[in-house]
């Protein structure tokens, strides 16, 4: 079990939710770190908040699912991108402005979350980011290909996806990753200011906005999700 410490923690900052992601390591995905990240996402609702950032730790925003985890065994391997497909497709869905500050490396799932918040700015700092998946023998799941369908460009989609290419923060904003670089020492100031702006719309005006746009995806996704990871055998050579 990752210590509470370690754990993503959770403040609320005049209506803007911010959830930070610091394990001290890379940022993985675990359950009991999923679990935690369920949880602060009812919290967001609860507290009625008007926006949510998240962000991660200097250098390392995700590499994405625990290694340990994932290697523990084919089913437990199937039920964690399960559950963390599940979160990734909440917050894409949540009815509040999402804001990723992109603090580094974020490779995989840590891609992804990037995919699944509305605006992600990154940190102008030396970094990869992208979906490795088919470098290390496992295939993308279709979730992950449909979230890089819907963000990233069309000309990158092939390979980012295929190919598995990792890009600089520049690069990451020029194919749909991020939306723009700033200096690391403006990103969280630059993350809160894009969220604040963001609050200012009507609330369920922008929900059922982002229901409209994202349903049918998001839907879909969760259909097929089983069916889908109950072919996937993991990372092979």
């Amino acid at each position: 079990m990752t210590e509470a410490s370690t754990l993503p923690t959770y403040e609320l900052d005049d209506g803007i939710a911010v959830i930070t992601m610091d394990d001290g390591k890379a940022n993985a995905f675990g359950n009991d770190v999923l679990e935690t990240l369920e949880g602060l996402l009812d919290r967001v609702e609860a507290d009625g908040a008007r926006a949510l950032v998240l962000v991660g730790r200097d250098g390392k925003f995700s590499a994405g699912f625990n290694l340990k985890e994932m290697t523990a065994g084919v089913e437990a391997m199937r039920a964690l991108v399960v559950r963390g497909a599940k979160w990734w497709l909440r917050l894409y869905g949540l009815g509040v402005p999402t804001v990723a500050a992109c603090t580094g490396h974020a490779l995989a799932g840590g891609a992804i979350t990037l995919m699944a918040c509305d605006v992600s700015i990154g940190a102008d700092v030396p970094a990869k980011i992208g979906l490795t998946e088919v470098a290390i023998g496992m295939p993308l799941p279709v979730f992950a290909i449909e979230f890089a369908r819907e963000r990233l460009t069309k000309t990158s989609f092939v390979p980012s996806t295929l190919h598995a290419t990792v890009y600089d923060p520049a690069g990451a904003a020029e194919v749909g990753y991020l939306d723009r670089v700033v200096p690391p020492e403006s990103l969280l100031d630059e993350a809160m200011t894009e969220a604040r702006r963001l609050a200012e719309f009507r609330t369920g005006a922008y929900a059922r906005t982002k229901t409209n746009a994202r349903t049918a995806m998001i839907s879909a996704c969760l259909a097929g999700l089983e069916a889908d990871m109950a072919s996937v055998d993991g990372p092979t050579p």
